[in-house]
């Protein structure tokens, strides 16, 4: 976690979902696919980076069939298109309860917004997991909004998308937080004029503990 800037109150919350709140795991397609004959999955896809393919299907830009009938055609002969799928959602893990409990309490204190750069296969399936476990009807009514990049047509780290998403609900930037566990999406964050913090849940802190350390309050 890096070192955000000591605030005054602000009016409202913008998070991350993958990292900060649902735990992924970036090397398991790289697993995945190198299993299935992709050769430089890696390559592909990364947190710091990504093909265009993944940027046009994280902005609705890409239909998900055709994006899974590419990644087909690069993996070996005979591979289908639900082991691909597979593949592809293995960087999904489970939200632990405890993740829900940050958020009920941070919508207890302020204006909640998410903000995921997500796709509709991830979507489907990380919703699908959270249901299942009894957590998604919750989840979801902590929110004031929840924006997935793929339906709302914007992704991080761009500023105009965080302008966006502020002008969407009334907020003012220089008063709303956002985190997120990619430093350049906190950047960009932070060059649109929102208050931005780095944190990921191994920096041993829950995400409570490290909005306080941060120096942030809530109006």
């Amino acid at each position: 976690m890096d070192e955000a800037p000591v605030t005054s109150e602000l009016d409202a919350l913008i998070l991350d979902f993958g990292g900060v709140l649902y735990p992924i795991d970036y090397d398991a397609p790289v697993r995945s696919f190198d299993a299935l004959g992709f050769e430089d999955f890696k390559g592909f896809y990364h947190q710091a980076g990504q093909h265009a393919w993944f940027d046009a299907l994280e902005v609705g830009g890409l239909d998900p069939d055709a994006f899974l009938e590419r990644l087909v055609e690069r993996c070996a002969p005979g591979v289908t298109s639900e082991a691909v799928k597979a593949a592809w959602n293995s960087i999904l893990l489970r939200m632990p309860r405890e993740r829900l409990h940050w958020v009920e309490a941070l919508a207890n204190q302020t204006r909640l917004f998410l903000f995921s750069n997500t796709n509709a296969l991830h979507a489907h399936e990380f919703e699908h997991r959270l249901e299942e476990d009894g957590l998604l009807t919750p989840f979801r009514a902590a929110f004031e909004a929840i924006h997935y990049s793929h339906e709302f047509g914007r992704r991080k780290p761009h500023p105009p998308s965080f302008l966006a998403l502020c002008e969407a609900h009334g907020l003012n930037p220089a008063r709303t937080g956002f985190v997120d566990d990619s430093q350049h999406h906190v950047e960009g964050a932070r060059e649109a004029g929102l208050q931005g913090l780095h944190y990921h849940p191994n920096s041993g802190l829950s995400l409570p503990e490290a909005l306080s350390q941060a120096g942030w309050t809530f109006s």
